[in-house]
């Protein structure tokens, strides 16, 4: 049966249904149980959609006329927004960030939440391991939702494989990422920004916009030539959606992206952005950028320094101009792609929203 035209509030009524389940069936297992699952709700409150609405869009642009979003689609695009809170909880972690979409982190929810409770041991231990486990949890969710939306589905087999490439990618993304901030140091200065591209790729190009567009079409039965033209266009897309997240973890307003100002720098990423202005400066600015990158302790003074050094050494500048050549090369791959051609549109209105945003 279709549903609401509107994909947020389809998907955020889809997610709001599996969560009721998910807690009836914790809270008959304990308060404990209970914490871990409110944990799993919390860290699904907000964000953009942006994976749903991508998966939703490239099933709409496969079929034959628009039809409204049916129980599958929903499923499916739903299971995306799950799977990417388990990402960004594991990721949080990794970096040791205090906050996500402007409330505490889980791994530090669940540190208070064990001192609240007056447990004994070590609360940031327990956040940690909680954090760990829920999300394992989540990526289990994610696998539940998928498989009902795919039950008795003819393209079932096929969407499983696009699913399971993004899996596989995102998580050598993530790893690639972690690895680079310490592995740079024995790479060539000027191999740095094809390296972090390399990272931005996988960690979230293909993961964020091209292979939930791909899943989506995958679902809707799409030829080869459709998908080949979604791959080509998300791929830009995200490409320049992740140098654009990349500016803003440098310069963005805490008060629009919910986490501090230049913590990206303090969390020492080697972004495209930190790769430019190292090859644009002279050894001695080189090096007191090495000092200063990565340090959690930095303060206002020393982000500021950080950041008038990217701008004048034209890192932003240049990072921009490659924002705006992966956007006009991902509107290119629509140009007569064998797709509806409202879903082209609507394609397009994507892409600006994904380049053109402060958070």
């Amino acid at each position: 049966m279709p549903t609401s035209p509107e994909p947020i509030e389809a998907v955020s009524q889809r997610l709001d249904n599996f969560l009721t389940e998910q807690l009836l069936y914790a809270a008959a297992l304990g308060p404990e149980a209970e914490m871990l699952t409110r944990s799993g709700a919390s860290a699904l409150r907000g964000g953009k959609r942006l994976r749903a609405r991508f998966c939703l869009t490239g099933w709409g642009a496969v079929r034959p006329s628009p039809t409204g979003f049916d129980d599958a689609a929903l499923a499916v695009a739903t299971s995306l927004e799950i799977f990417h809170a388990a990402a960004l909880v594991h990721d949080d972690l990794v970096d040791n960030s205090d906050t996500r979409r402007g409330q505490p982190a889980a791994h530090r929810a669940l540190q208070s939440a064990h001192r609240e409770s007056g447990w004994t041991g070590d609360a940031d231990t327990f956040g940690r391991s909680g954090a760990i486990l829920l999300g394992d949890l989540l990526v289990a969710w994610s696998d539940d939702l998928l498989e009902e939306g795919l039950r008795g589905s003819p393209t079932a087999d096929a969407t499983r494989r696009a699913y399971a490439q993004m899996r596989r990618d995102v998580t050598i993304g993530q790893f690639l990422d972690v690895a680079e901030e310490s592995a740079y140091t024995v790479h060539p200065d000027d191999t740095h920004a094809e390296r972090a591209l390399r990272v931005a790729s996988y960690k979230s190009a293909r993961y964020s916009i091209q292979q939930p567009l791909q899943i989506g079409a995958a679902l809707g039965g799409a030829a080869h030539a459709q998908s080949d033209a979604l791959g080509r266009f998300g791929h830009d897309v995200g490409m320049a959606f992740q140098l654009r997240d990349d500016v803003l973890g440098v310069f963005g307003d805490t008060a629009v992206t919910g986490k501090p100002v230049g913590d990206d720098l303090r969390e020492g990423k080697r972004t495209v952005l930190v790769a430019y202005a190292r090859e644009a400066v002279s050894p001695q600015e080189r090096q007191a950028i090495d000092r200063r990158l990565g340090d959690p302790a930095l303060d206002a003074e020393q982000i500021g320094i950080l950041q008038r050094t990217i701008v004048d050494s034209g890192a932003l500048a240049r990072t921009e101009e490659l924002i705006a050549h992966y956007a006009r090369r991902a509107d290119l791959a629509l140009t007569e792609a064998p797709l509806r051609a409202d879903a082209v549109e609507e394609l397009r209105a994507l892409a600006r929203a994904a380049t053109d945003r402060a958070a």
